[in-house]
């Protein structure tokens, strides 16, 4: 993999988490959409972390 793809994967990571957030303010936030936003963004985390392996140099938060 790319340091694009990383960065995309960054981008993605940091936009479900912003869309968690944006939910958790709602005066209803949907908890189903936010389990659901968050497994996709430990699923992201996750691709980031095993792209990691592959680029050694790289970091991601």
């Amino acid at each position: 993999m790319s340091n694009n793809h990383l960065n995309y994967l960054r981008r993605e990571h940091a936009r479900l988490d912003a869309e968690i957030q944006r939910e958790e303010r709602q005066v209803r936030p949907d908890e189903v959409l936010i389990a659901r936003l968050k497994k996709l963004k430990l699923a992201v985390k996750d691709q980031m972390a095993a792209e990691c392996v592959d680029l050694p140099d790289s970091r991601f938060g």
